[in-house]
């Protein structure tokens, strides 16, 4: 398994925080379901408005693959107004090498 990391900020000053989660929730992970080899994700949000999306891939194939067909850029792309990325999204991707995942994670909104 493999895990990508992206890293951004929401801008706060122009947008609410959860525009941008009720923007991945309706629009970026239902694309994700539909891509081979995706097998879910984590969606971080800091109350200063820094996200981290965890995107977990069942090989660096499957991760590379939903990147170089442009699937991936499609998708920050719809971001554009909300978010200020920190440096370009994608580029780090993480071998899993332990995993305890909660039995149930609890969503809390904004």
């Amino acid at each position: 398994m493999v895990v990508r990391a992206t890293k951004a900020e929401i801008d706060v000053v122009r947008t609410s925080p959860q525009d941008a989660v009720e923007l991945f929730e309706t629009s970026v992970l239902p694309a994700l379901r539909d891509e081979a080899g995706y097998e879910g994700c984590y969606v971080l949000l800091s109350e200063e408005g820094k996200m981290l999306v965890l995107s977990f891939w069942e090989s660096e194939e499957a991760a590379r693959d939903s990147r170089l067909s442009g699937f991936y850029e499609a998708q920050i792309a719809k971001f554009s107004d909300l978010v200020v990325y920190q440096h370009e999204p994608g580029r780090e991707a993480y071998d899993v090498v332990v995993a305890d995942a909660p039995r149930e994670v609890a969503v809390t909104g904004r």
